[in-house]
């Protein structure tokens, strides 16, 4: 049996969890969230416990157990205490901001690169070198964080761009490191 799927979901309090079907909705403090989950999956709330269960040991039944049961486990953490990526920006002349509700990023192209905050995703710019990305649902916010990242992946020669704060970007050395012959 899945290791995962069957440990239970502890509901923190202020935490609202509503079951209709295989439709859930999870309020809480930090926003709702709501997702429909495969039919043949079970969930059950006793108390202020989560139980994801499957009927059978088929193969399919196998995966959706660990995956549904990871889903409601993310929706509950996000509506209590939120997700967060960190993200610097290295390189000479590399720098961004907030303007308004637009991240607004200079990484040495001819123009400045703007993206606007979407819908459950809050942006910080602490530094001029640094940028957090909140939100509860960690889908969005990962994806988001994937997009920033996207706009100037980190190089290898000098290791400019836009890189997950302790991500480890792997050096190459230039054409002068090759040796004579």
């Amino acid at each position: 049996m899945s290791r995962i799927g069957r440990k239970p979901i502890d509901v923190p309090s202020g935490v609202e969890v509503k079951i209709d079907g295989h439709h859930i909705t999870v309020k809480g403090p930090k926003g709702t969230l709501e997702q429909d989950f495969h039919k043949d999956i079970n969930i059950t709330m006793e108390g202020n416990v989560i139980e994801v269960t499957r009927p059978s040991d088929v193969k399919e039944h196998r995966a959706l157990h660990g995956l549904t049961r990871t889903l409601l486990n993310n929706m509950v953490v996000g509506v209590s205490e939120g997700f967060k990526k960190e993200l610097e920006v290295q390189g000479v002349g590399y720098r961004c901001a907030k303007q308004g509700k637009d991240l607004v990023m200079n990484l040495g192209f001819s123009h400045q690169v703007i993206m606007p905050e979407i819908d459950g995703i809050t942006i910080e710019v602490p530094a001029p070198n640094k940028i957090v990305i909140h939100g509860p649902d960690k889908q969005k916010v990962g994806q988001f964080a994937a997009e920033v990242r996207e706009k100037r992946p980190p190089e290898p020669y000098k290791g400019k761009g836009i890189r997950y704060v302790g991500e480890y970007v792997q050096r190459k050395e230039g054409k002068a490191g090759k040796g004579s012959k």
